[in-house]
């Protein structure tokens, strides 16, 4: 009894395995050892690719809006018109 179950463990990886390898690409590879070779290549490629993503965006989440690149308005807009009527006076006191 256990025999078989381990033995249908294993055709089950060696299935899943076979269909991995096929989703990374055509079989490459002269021999079935080689091709496998070829496949646990692509595949730590494909593992460093996915770490490397997730990182990246980990890094933006972590640091989404905390650098302001545009800061709002300290003052409401009327202090705003009464900056540029002082300037404007400022402006007309010199020039008279």
């Amino acid at each position: 009894m256990k025999r078989s179950m381990t033995s249908r463990k294993c055709r089950t990886i060696r299935k899943a395995w076979r269909i991995w390898a096929k989703a990374l690409g055509a079989k490459d590879g002269r021999t079935n050892r080689e091709a496998d070779t070829i496949a646990g290549i692509r595949t730590l490629i494909f593992v460093s690719y996915m770490v490397t993503n997730v990182a990246i965006v980990a890094n933006a989440v972590r640091h989404w809006d905390s650098n302001k690149s545009v800061h709002p308005l300290d003052h409401p807009r009327n202090d705003l018109l009464e900056y540029s009527q002082r300037t404007k006076q400022t402006h007309d006191q010199s020039g008279s």
